[in-house]
């Protein structure tokens, strides 16, 4: 285990106690084919993606809708691929398969499993942050205790449950999946090396760290 400055765990009180904050990089929505050949290049000019995917909830016991959005993220962009749109491009499946791009995210073994009963691949340089944290001595594995303890503040989870299969996804919905793919990459890169990694106190995009969030979220400015 490498020698970890971090906390094991952290309690929901001290969970609570931390700012909340959210992506402010650029965000690219794609529901188009011709949206998606226009960024992919940006995609594979990164070598770190934070990933995630989106499914709309199923409050049938046993049940799971399939995969409606993935979302892939740099420092300071986050790609936002509708594939319930979509599909599953030929160059996004290369994407997902090619060994050089690493893509870190959380308990992405189902959501690679799911992806695969739409369309068969190998997928490759993917790495599983439950396991990945314990190195340091992380031992919570939900995405919101790691991001406190890694990268210092609170993430919403209020979109969570909304409906990803929308005609159109709203500004929550879309920074909050930003978000989450762009923690994974933060923490992936502030874990393995700090120099690379972007403060997120530091605003983008004109949103400020405090009071009413894009997510729903009423945030009191700490004094």
């Amino acid at each position: 285990m490498v020698n970890s400055k971090y906390n094991p765990n952290i309690t929901s009180e001290e969970l609570a106690d931390h700012e909340l904050s959210w992506f402010r990089g650029e965000i690219v929505l794609v529901d188009d084919i011709e949206t998606f050949h226009s960024v992919l290049p940006r995609l594979y000019k990164a070598d770190l993606l934070g990933f995630d995917t989106e499914t709309k909830p199923n409050f049938t016991r046993g049940k799971r809708n399939k995969v409606s959005l993935i979302q892939l993220s740099t420092d300071d962009l986050a790609v936002l691929i509708r594939i319930n749109k979509i599909g599953l491009p030929e160059e996004l499946i290369r994407l997902l398969s090619d060994p050089s791009v690493t893509k870190a995210g959380v308990a992405i073994h189902d959501d690679i499993r799911f992806l695969k009963g739409v369309k068969k691949f190998s997928p490759d340089g993917f790495i599983e942050l439950q396991n990945f944290v314990k190195e340091y001595g992380i031992e919570s594995a939900g995405l919101k205790k790691m991001t406190a303890i890694v990268l210092g503040f609170r993430i919403s989870k209020r979109q969570q449950v909304t409906d990803w299969e929308s005609d159109q996804l709203t500004e929550a919905q879309q920074i909050y999946a930003a978000t989450d793919a762009w923690v994974c990459h933060q923490i992936f890169r502030k874990l393995t090396n700090g120099s690379h990694f972007k403060d997120p106190q530091t605003p983008r995009g004109g949103l400020k760290r405090s009071g009413k969030s894009p997510l729903g979220d009423l945030e009191v400015e700490k004094k």
